[in-house]
C-alpha cells in the first residue's frame, strides 16, 4: 500500500550529510517555536508531530542509516511503496513520555507500527485490557555548566502526555557526565516503564565545552605579556594563579591541569587563551612613556 514520502532532512531543514549536532540544533529550534503549549501558529500540532517524527529517526545512527538506504530521490509528499522484503526495524521509544503518539503511516511502514509496538502492558498485550501501560521515555534536560560539574540530586519535571499533570522526579547525576551523557531510570516512566534522560549542557558566557575539557580567554596588559607576571584565572571551582613567562604573545595557550569538567576518575584540563589588551584612553604621562619605549630600539 502506497504511504506519503516522508524528507525528514527537510521537515528539520538539514543537509542529508548533517553531523547529529546541527541535528539536535535544528531539533531543538523548531520544537521551541511549534510546541502547542505556547505556539500561535495555526498548524502548531502537526507541524510539532511531524518534526518529533524527523528527530526520532534522525537522531538515531541505526533509524537513521535504514532511512537513508531509502535513497535521495524521494520527494516530500510523493506516493511511497516499500521495497520488496522491506521490513520494519521495530517500534522507537517514546519521546517524552509518548506526548506525540500519531506518528504517521510512513513511519510506521519503515519502523514497524509505531509507538503501538512500544506502548504494551505488563502481561505483552497491546492495550485496551485496563492493565498498566509500561511505557518508555526518552526526556531532554538542559544543565548550566555548573550544575553538571556538581553532579548529584537534580530536579526534573515533565509530563507524561500532553495534558496530563507535570510529574517531578530526583535525578541523581553521576559524575563524569557532559554533553549528550545518555541516563536510564529504570521504572520511573509511566506504568513502570524506564525513563532515558540526555543531558545536555547550555551554554556558558565564559568557557566552551569539547568533552571533559574546557576553554576560555584571559585578557592580559602588554607589559604583563613583555614582563611575564603571574595572573589570576577563574576556574569552575574558584580563582587560580597562572604564571605567564616574559613574551607572552597574544593567542598563546596555557594549559591548567585538572581544572575541567569531572571525569569518572580524575578532571579534564582547562586551556587558557590569553589576549593582549590595548589600552584605549592614555593620560599623558602614559602616551609619554609609550613613546619612550617606541623610540628605543627593539631587539630581535
Amino acid at each position: 500500500m502506497a504511504v506519503e514520502y516522508k524528507d525528514y532532512y527537510e521537515i528539520l531543514g538539514v543537509g542529508r550529510t548533517a553531523p547529529q549536532s546541527e541535528i539536535r540544533k535544528a531539533y531543538r529550534k523548531l520544537a521551541k517555536k511549534y510546541h502547542p503549549d505556547v505556539s500561535k501558529e495555526k498548524n502548531a500540532d502537526a507541524r510539532y508531530r511531524e518534526i518529533n517524527e524527523a528527530y526520532e529517526v534522525l537522531k538515531d545512527p541505526d533509524k537513521r542509516s535504514k532511512y537513508d538506504t531509502l535513497g535521495a530521490n524521494w520527494q516530500q509528499g510523493q506516493d511511497f511503496t516499500p521495497p520488496p522484503g522491506w521490513q520494519g526495524a521495530g517500534g522507537p521509544h517514546a519521546e517524552f513520555g509518548g506526548e506525540w503518539v500519531n506518528f504517521s503511516d510512513f513511519f510506521k511502514t519503515i519502523f514497524g507500527g509505531g509507538f503501538g509496538d512500544v506502548f504494551t502492558d505488563r502481561a505483552g498485550g497491546s492495550g485496551g485490557t485496563g492493565r498498566s501501560i509500561q511505557r518508555d521515555s526518552e526526556v531532554e534536560l538542559e544543565l548550566s555548566l555548573e550544575d553538571a560539574a556538581r553532579g548529584g540530586m537534580h530536579t526534573l519535571s515533565f509530563r507524561a502526555q500532553r495534558h496530563a499533570e507535570p510529574r517531578t522526579i530526583r535525578v541523581n547525576l553521576p559524575r563524569g557526565i557532559t554533553e549528550g551523557s545518555r541516563i536510564r531510570l529504570p521504572g520511573k516512566g509511566p506504568g513502570g516503564g524506564d525513563i532515558y534522560v540526555t543531558l545536555h549542557i547550555a551554554p556558558h558566557p565564559v568557557f566552551e565545552v569539547n568533552g571533559h575539557n574546557l576553554a576560555r580567554t584571559v585578557k592580559i596588559a602588554p607589559w604583563q605579556a613583555v614582563l611575564g607576571a603571574t595572573v589570576s584565572v577563574e576556574t569552575l571551582d574558584g580563582s587560580v594563579d597562572m604564571k605567564l613567562p616574559q613574551g607572552t604573545q597574544s593567542g598563546q595557550k596555557f594549559r591548567l591541569r585538572g581544572k575541567g569538567l569531572p571525569k569518572r576518575e580524575g578532571c579534564g584540563d582547562l586551556s587558557v587563551r590569553v589576549e593582549i589588551a590595548i589600552p584605549k584612553l592614555l593620560t599623558e604621562k602614559q602616551k609619554e612613556l609609550w613613546e619612550a619605549l617606541a623610540r628605543l630600539e627593539t631587539p630581535d
